[in-house]
């Protein structure tokens, strides 16, 4: 491919990158990214086939590419520079990430026939290594004070806790949620709708500047690219599919935030709503996920319950609000039902009458039983299991024996009254 842009075989733009790396590039300029057409067709014929095929105006039969699709490509092709580009690129600090890169987030490749074909990337971060540990913190652009708050407090504590806040860049709960993690000297990454050079919206500028040297700009648009409203809805899938989980603090019923929400939980990841006051519209969004049956998304309050739905088992639960953690609180689903099963009553209950009382299988009664032995929260009796008893402060004596005192002396006797 022609052009004097050439970039290193780590995907830094520079002289050296492999010419599967500049197809994709090619691509990202011709093909609009979440085209599931293009996808296929790079699967088939890699991405230097596919370049390839574009310009003859010939792909294969079979393909699903219609005429008027491989049109439209044809003319993008003609007016994209990919050399003004990579120009662009080598200024601003940029670089290309392409699936197997180190740095790719093999996360991406559970969107399917949606996933990227490379992402376009500013900073010095490891995209793949922050998002082993993330979160995305999305809502409404225009946020109420409640909402920019809880936004702020989130991604900082997050941040702190040595979680990546992951967002969209945008106005409102985006800015806030970056802006926190910052603050705390913390790791914030943006996936963008335009190119990681167009600061959109204007007014955060100096906010990309600042998490391009300390965190990352993702997109999968070229640079000088800029944003439609599709393309926001597009971006949508990668923040899901990034991160171990989606927070939705403050939405109304159309904020593309919802968009956000119901990609990751199509994808399996934890969703999650902060509730917001009932006299605003704002918090529409969130009270419908939470409202659903079966809820969307799971309901939380602060950081700490965000930290237990995404962390490891354990994680987040020792408070430091003061909130009391009881032992019983680090158990599994499964021990927990089996433990509010067995009885306090000295006799106990069977094995087979605890199973059927926790809804689990015989088996895994016995299994959880043997664990809640071993761990003190039950005793085995002779006719099945009972509660361990809890040790109560000492009772006092029926009859306190009355102490032996000498007899106080009389008062000395004062003047006659």
């Amino acid at each position: 491919m022609d052009g004097r842009g050439e970039m290193g075989g780590q995907g830094e733009i520079r002289c050296g990158v492999s010419a599967e790396g500049m197809a994709r590039a090619w691509l990202s300029g011709v093909c609009e990214p979440g085209d599931e057409a293009a996808w296929r067709l790079v699967a088939r014929l890699g991405a230097e086939g596919t370049v390839a095929a574009i310009r003859r105006g010939r792909v294969p039969d079979g393909s699903g590419v219609t005429e008027k699709k491989l049109t439209g490509w044809r003319a993008r092709a003609e007016s994209f520079d990919l050399d003004g580009v990579l120009f662009l690129g080598e200024k601003v600090g940029g670089r290309i990430l392409c699936p197997g890169d180190p740095g790719w987030p093999t996360t991406l490749d559970q969107l399917g026939e949606s996933a990227p074909l490379m992402l376009w990337v500013r900073g010095r971060g490891d995209l793949r290594q922050l998002c082993l540990r993330s979160v995305a913190v999305v809502g409404a652009r225009a946020a109420s004070p409640y909402g920019r708050r809880i936004a702020a407090e989130l991604g900082a504590e997050l941040a702190e806790r040595g979680w990546t806040v992951v967002s969209g860049g945008a106005l409102g709960i985006d800015g806030e949620a970056h802006r926190g993690a910052l603050a705390a000297d913390g790791v914030t990454v943006a996936v963008l709708a335009n190119g990681v050079d167009v600061p959109y919206p204007p007014r955060h500028e100096g906010l990309f500047a600042e998490m391009a040297r300390t965190g990352l700009l993702v997109s999968e648009w070229p640079l000088a690219s800029h944003p439609t409203r599709p393309r926001f809805l597009v971006r949508n899938r990668v923040i899901a599919a990034l991160t171990k989980g989606t927070v939705v603090v403050e939405a109304d019923l159309r904020s593309g935030a919802l968009n956000t929400a119901h990609r990751a939980r199509d994808l399996g990841r934890h969703l999650m709503a902060f509730p917001g006051p009932v006299t605003s519209v704002m918090s529409r969004g969130c009270h419908g996920l939470l409202r659903a049956v079966p809820p969307a998304a799971r309901l939380v309050t602060c950081t700490d319950d965000v930290i237990e739905e995404v962390g490891l088992i354990g994680e987040g639960l020792d408070r430091p609000d003061g909130t009391p953690v009881l032992p019983r609180d680090h158990l599994d689903p499964d021990s927990r039902a089996v433990l509010e099963a067995v009885p306090a009553a000295p006799a106990g209950a069977p094995t087979h009458a605890i199973a059927a009382s926790a809804a689990v299988d015989l088996s895994t009664a016995r299994s959880r039983l043997s664990l809640l032995a071993a761990t003190g929260f039950i005793d085995r009796t002779r006719t099945g299991w009972r509660l361990r008893p809890t040790p109560g402060p000492p009772s006092p004596p029926q009859n306190p024996p009355r102490p032996r005192t000498s007899p106080e002396p009389a008062p000395p006797a004062g003047p006659p009254s």
